[in-house]
Formats: C-alpha cells, sequence, structure tokens
C-alpha cells in the first residue's frame, strides 16, 4: 500500500445484479465433508514475496505449508511483489509457478502492489488498467477454479470479476473481495501524466466496489439462509490501519464497503470474521464495535460487535503464516489462529 482498458464497465455494472443467484447455484457449497459438523485448519498470507531475499524463500515457505498437517486451503490476500520492483509478465508467471505448487487449493485476491501502484517509475511506469488484466489472465484464466489444487468456487467471472470467489465448508460462509490499499486504487498515477484520478480509473474503482459490496451481500444472505455458523471475509486493503495517521484522502473509496459490513453484521446472528494485508504487521481488533472512533471516521451509523478483523504479518516480518482453526460447534469462537514460524 504506502504507497488493456475496460470498455464495457457499464455492461459489467449492469451484470452485478445476476451475482447471488450464481453463487446459489455453485457447487462450491457441496465440497468434501460439507455435511458434517467438524473442524479443519487452513492458512492465511500476505504481502508475500517481498524482494529478492523472499523470492528465493518462497519456494520453501510454500514447502512448508504444504506439509502443515491437516491443512484444507491457503488463502493469499495479495500483493505477490514489493511496492519498488517491476510489474512484469515475467514475475507474474514466476509467482503462478509457484501458486501451482501449493498441493491444496490455493485462493488470492490481488493487492495494489501488482497493478494500481505499477504506474510508479521503479515499477516500470505501466498502465495499471493493462496491469490489472495481465493479473487476471495469468492468475484467474479458468473461472471458478483455484490455483493450486482443483476446488470448485462460485465466481464473479460473469460480471467480469473472476477474482470475487465464494465457499462454504462446513457452516463458514468464505469470500474474496478484490478492494486494495492506495485508497482502493483511486490515488493518482502522477507518472503517467495524471495528477488527478482519470475518468477510467474512477469507473473501474466504482464497478469493482460495487462488485465487493455484492459480494458481501451475498455471502451473508447465503449464511442466514443456511443458518452458518459465521462469514469469513480476505481482502487485501487494510480499511482501519493503526499503524499511521490515516486521512481522508487515503481511505475516502473504502466508506461504501465499511456501511455494508456494519449493516450485514449487525443483521447476522453469527460470528463475522475479516481478514486482510496490506499493513503489513499483525494485528487483531474490532474497528466496528460500539465506540470505535472507526465509525465516526467512515460516517457509519450503528456497530458490528460480532465483527473480528484479523491483519496478517507482511514485508519484512513475513516471517511466518497464519493457521486458522475452524472449531468445532460449542466452542467459544467459531475460528481462532496463531502464528506459524517459517522454517529457517
Amino acid at each position: 500500500m504506502h504507497l488493456s482498458r475496460t470498455p464495457a464497465l457499464a455492461a459489467v455494472a449492469a451484470s452485478l445484479v445476476v451475482l447471488s443467484a450464481a453463487a446459489a447455484t455453485a457447487s462450491a457449497a457441496d465440497a468434501p465433508g460439507q455435511q458434517k459438523d467438524g473442524h479443519y485448519q487452513f492458512a492465511v498470507i500476505g504481502d508475500v514475496p517481498y524482494g529478492d531475499a523472499q523470492v528465493a524463500a518462497f519456494p520453501k515457505w510454500v514447502d512448508q505449508i504444504n506439509a502443515t498437517p491437516n491443512l484444507s486451503f491457503t488463502i493469499h490476500v495479495g500483493d505477490i511483489k514489493n511496492g519498488s520492483s517491476t510489474c512484469t509478465n515475467e514475475y507474474f508467471s514466476m509467482i503462478r509457478t509457484q501458486f501451482d505448487r501449493f498441493t491444496m487449493p490455493l485462493v488470492y485476491t490481488p493487492g495494489d502492489n501488482e497493478w494500481t501502484d505499477c504506474h510508479r517509475t521503479n515499477n516500470g511506469t505501466y498502465d495499471p488498467l493493462e496491469r490489472l488484466a495481465a493479473i487476471r489472465s495469468t492468475f484467474f484464466p479458468q473461472p471458478g477454479h483455484t490455483l493450486g489444487a482443483d476446488m470448485t468456487v462460485a465466481s464473479q467471472a460473469a460480471a467480469g470479476f473472476p477474482e470475487n470467489v465464494s465457499f462454504r465448508r462446513q457452516g463458514i460462509d468464505i469470500a474474496t473481495l478484490h478492494v486494495v490499499g492506495s485508497n482502493s486504487g483511486l490515488l493518482p498515477w502522477p507518472e503517467l501524466g495524471h495528477p488527478t484520478p482519470t475518468p477510467e480509473q474512477l469507473a473501474e474503482e466504482k464497478v469493482r466496489m460495487d462488485s465487493a459490496v455484492a459480494q458481501v451481500r451475498s455471502a451473508f444472505a447465503d449464511a442466514r439462509q443456511r443458518h452458518d455458523r459465521a462469514v469469513a471475509l480476505f481482502l487485501q486493503a487494510d480499511m482501519f490501519d493503526p499503524t499511521y495517521a490515516v486521512t481522508w484522502a487515503d481511505n475516502s473509496a473504502f466508506q461504501p464497503l465499511v456501511r455494508e459490513l456494519v449493516a450485514q453484521s449487525k443483521a447476522f446472528d453469527g460470528e463475522v470474521y475479516l481478514f486482510n494485508g496490506d499493513s503489513h504487521v499483525y494485528n487483531s481488533d474490532r474497528p466496528l464495535a460500539a465506540g470505535s472512533t472507526w465509525l465516526d471516521f467512515y460516517g457509519v451509523q450503528g456497530s458490528a460487535d460480532n465483527l473480528t478483523r484479523v491483519t496478517v504479518d507482511g514485508s519484512s516480518n513475513n516471517k511466518d503464516f497464519l493457521e486458522v482453526r475452524v472449531n468445532r460447534p460449542g466452542a467459544e469462537h467459531v475460528l481462532s489462529w496463531e502464528r506459524v514460524p517459517y522454517a529457517s
């Protein structure tokens, strides 16, 4: 974070109305073991690999996650490179090769470093929208299927967002949201001669945020219909970054999503979990609970006391992955987790 164009945005926006129906009919809800109450584990990583040393170490880290017993899948919450390296096709292909080495399903949601920040001179002065198209073609060539071991998932591909996926496992509704740092991709691209956001940039962000909001609504609707225990959402952007003094210019674009999170969480009897990367320092908190200053910051009425946010370690803090356990019904909380150090 710290910092070919999409021509049919109107058609993409119109197609968002079909998302809930598509998600409801997806076969991901029937994943093996879905019919049983039990427990399982999964891994969450993000902001990795950053720089040459981590690129060299990444295969060993993939091997370690693969060797960890009882992991059902891994989710990467974005930023597959640091913010000062080039956004080349060759780099994307190398990361895709490593993602394909996962022996479990690998679910990936993009971050800002791999597309919207690629306007920077040290990134190669790319058109970010062209890089977004490259990310989609490299990592999402088969909508509705994961990387690594194949798992069928519901996808927003019909609306132009194959990266937004959802699935259900033992009473937990899981969804990814393509929401990135850099104010959801609205920070200007001055290296390309644009001191303010371009019309294309504004249009892309709006329809992408609309798709994220639709994904949230769909996940909660499914969870309420099935009387599920929890909703778990995964995205790159840290919308509640405690590591620096956030300004409205940094975070204004996140307001629609924050409002939807509060509205949907309030109407849900279960627990809500929001996993993100972006700020690079492990953190667990309740940023939308009653009395939180973030409610005033985003101008939100009400609160979401049942929402827990978890930030994974990243960047120079990439010394561990997060192992998340889905506990059996009756446990104090649906999810618990620990940071597992990478072997040296």
